[in-house]
């Protein structure tokens, strides 16, 4: 394959992002002019070029060190195949960049032993068909690595300073993500310690399109013990460690115009990991309870572009997809004033248990999560343990509603707003059941939803305004008396039992009832008007008629 870039063709190798490469090299006019000819790895013309050495020793990989671009007339080299490939192998196994020869001097063409033992190691091998002056080509080479380690340098300062801005101004993970795919170009995610992506900078590209398959792809790509490429994509991989314990790991994927990572891609992944492992000493960082909290109010709000996007994200959190159906609940708080930490409770406990799920604060006070199950009727032992959770955490007066199963996450949406129709019909401390569900919400919990609508307090004001102030004024409990009276159905005598008062006394409060009301008891429609205001009212006081007068 020949590489015969135009003459006066140069590359762009002062840019600060990234590295001299071989096909830079190529590029320049001191070695367009010798023609060259790339007959071996024309797949690695991205490898960085440390240095340029100019050598017709046999053994040169005595003083090599990885990286160097060699230059040669292949004067010394032997003819018997096997010391070739001997030398072939010395500089691939020391990582020299790749292997330059100028035919003339002692080959005509380039032996077909040489080429094979370079294309068996994979080894750039460059023939230059017109004499150049090697001097040449090392003064400029070497000119252009010494001016990019000096913008280096300055580069690596100024990477130094973002991210020491951002450690000073207390900046959230997800800040300091953006910022490193920012300064890279390139899409990088911060997982947790079991391949979850807690944070995604796309950098430019459609998140579901970075984390498809995430799980399995991450799965795939180890960890090295310090940052480098690895993995079948060759991401370069950052642990993250502190005190010797590794919490999670940063990784950068290559971006879509395959170029090569560069020392200045280590460089921000090395400052971005200690900046987060900075916010996650510092406490305030929420790591994965933010995470989930995005994911959640992306799909109750239907931020996502597409399907795939949705379901990318999910996964990528360790929520399964494929096969499931979902389930989303709400809980709010009881009475208790700690809630802190609520969240992360309740999601180390679920997965204890084995359940799938996204926990996420969603405003204050309550709390959303996301369930998937493999079966329909799977979700209600789940359920009944988050409901058990939130009274040990949050009080005996908390709330978790639960909203119908829907069967894609396009659907989410409908269930979160099940869920929030229910929790708004749920009494605090009404009921000490571990979870509501729609068929749970009646008259008494369709009216407590309604207790804020002035409509309701209008009805409750012309129904009973007149007892209520009757009672106000002189003390009295005709309310709690019609509250007896309407609970048992218009049984008089049982009503009266209840209220412990004498028939006498009862009956009596009952007269005055009508006569303040204008209306008869014995009236089922006129009792049916009656009832549900009494219940409207302890909607809106939040305390039972029998109690009002107390």
């Amino acid at each position: 394959m020949r590489q015969t870039p135009e003459p006066g063709e140069t590359t762009s190798v002062s840019s600060p992002t990234r590295s001299l490469t071989i096909a830079d090299v190529l590029r320049l006019p001191v070695l367009v002019a010798g023609l060259p000819e790339v007959v071996s790895g024309e797949r690695r013309l991205a490898r960085q070029v440390r240095w340029v050495h100019v050598t017709e020793l046999l053994d040169p990989a005595s003083f090599l060190e990885g990286g160097e671009l060699i230059l040669t007339t292949g004067m010394p080299h032997p003819e018997d195949p096997t010391l070739l490939r001997a030398y072939v192998d010395q500089l691939a196994d020391i990582g020299a960049a790749g292997l330059v020869i100028e035919l003339g001097r002692r080959y005509q063409r380039v032996p077909a032993d040489l080429v094979r033992a370079c294309r068996d190691r994979d080894l750039p091998l460059i023939v230059l068909h017109r004499e150049v002056r090697f001097i040449d080509v090392t003064q400029t080479v070497h000119a252009l690595i010494l001016d990019a380690q000096g913008e280096l340098l300055r580069r690596a300062q100024r990477i130094q300073d973002v991210f020491r801005d951002l450690t000073l101004h207390g900046a959230e993970p997800g800040e300091i993500v953006e910022a490193a795919a920012e300064l890279t170009g390139c899409p990088i995610v911060l997982e947790n310690l079991i391949h979850h992506a807690v944070h995604c900078a796309p950098a430019g590209r459609p998140a579901g399109q970075v984390l498809t398959s995430w799980p399995r792809r991450s799965h795939g790509t180890p960890t090295p013990d310090r940052t480098a490429q690895s993995g079948p994509e060759e991401w370069l991989v950052t642990p993250l460690e502190h005190g010797g314990s590794r919490w999670g790991r940063l990784v950068l994927l290559p971006d879509e115009h395959d170029r090569p990572i560069s020392p200045e891609h280590v460089m921000v992944l090395d400052h971005a990991a200690t900046a987060l492992t900075l916010a996650r000493l510092a406490g305030h960082a929420r790591w994965e309870r933010d995470a989930h909290e995005t994911a959640l109010r992306s799909l109750i709000e239907g931020r996502h572009r597409t399907a795939t996007e949705a379901r990318t994200r999910a996964e990528s959190l360790g929520l399964p997809v494929a096969g499931h159906r979902f389930v989303a609940l709400l809980i709010r708080a009881g009475s208790r004033t700690a809630q802190d930490g609520f969240g992360d409770a309740l999601a180390a406990r679920l997965a204890a248990g084995g359940a799938r799920a996204l926990v996420g604060g969603l405003r204050p006070g309550v709390t959303g999560v996301l369930i998937a199950v493999a079966r329909a009727g799977a979700w209600e032992p789940v359920a009944e343990r988050i409901g058990r959770v939130a009274r040990e955490e949050l009080g005996a007066d908390a709330v978790v509603a639960v909203g119908p199963g829907v069967a894609d996450l396009g659907q989410v949406v409908r269930s979160f707003a099940e869920a929030e129709q229910v929790l708004e019909a749920i009494r605090p401390g009404a009921s000490d059941r571990p979870f509501h569900v729609t068929s749970d919400i009646g008259l008494p919990q369709l009216l407590y939803a309604l207790r804020d609508d002035v409509r309701i307090q209008q009805y409750v004001d012309r129904r009973l305004g007149r007892l209520i102030d009757h009672d106000e004024r002189h003390g009295g409990d005709l309310i709690a008396t019609l509250h007896h009276y309407l609970a048992e159905a218009g049984n008089k005598s049982a009503a009266a039992k209840r209220s412990g008062l004498s028939r006498q006394a009862f009956y009596h409060r009952l007269r005055m009832i009508e006569r303040l009301l204008g209306h008869d008891l014995e009236s089922g429609p006129q009792r049916t008007e009656l009832h549900v205001a009494v219940m409207a009212l302890e909607a809106m006081t939040g305390r039972s008629p029998e109690v009002l007068d107390g």
